[in-house]
């Protein structure tokens, strides 16, 4: 599973499925996690058209295949499980490349979709450093730094734009 956190972050984009306005939400404290680290990030939410965090506003996408850049794209799912099955069909249909179900976000049926169809680069299940599973908000910073992050952030921003 490491080998799959470090392909997760070496992507040049990242988007949060279930991505929220409001704070309390997992699906808020994950974009803002991507904030916090200056990362590229797109919330995707079809119900709302833009989210805050802190000053900056981020324009929502409706769908995976909404994304500017697939294909360089990691996508973190925050939704129920059944709804995730749904997302994570249409990032396969995307191209999207890597993708990481939060704990709570997948049934097995989920799981096994996303272990077939993102070979070596699907997250979600037993493991990590926190008693849920994997979890970006806990395991995301070791991540980073077996991704090697801080040489790409620059050449990243010039790519994510819209």
């Amino acid at each position: 599973m490491e080998t799959a956190v470090k392909k997760f972050l070496s992507s040049s984009c990242f988007a949060v499925a279930g991505a929220s306005q409001d704070t309390h939400k997992y699906g808020y404290k994950v974009l803002a996690w991507y904030h916090e680290r200056s990362l590229p990030v797109t919330p995707l939410n079809p119900r709302t058209p833009d989210i805050t965090i802190s000053t900056h506003t981020y324009k929502s996408v409706t769908s995976a295949s909404a994304l500017p850049s697939p294909a360089t794209t990691s996508l973190s799912i925050i939704t129920p499980p059944p709804v995730t099955l749904q997302v994570l069909r249409e990032a396969k249909e995307a191209g999207i490349a890597a993708v990481w179900m939060q704990p709570g976000s997948f049934d097995a049926e989920g799981l096994d979709f996303a272990e077939k169809n993102f070979k070596g680069a699907a997250i979600g299940g037993k493991g990590g450093r926190g008693g849920e599973g994997w979890c970006i908000l806990v395991d995301g910073d070791e991540g980073l730094r077996q991704a090697n992050r801080e040489a790409q952030k620059k050449r990243e921003e010039l790519l994510c734009k819209w």
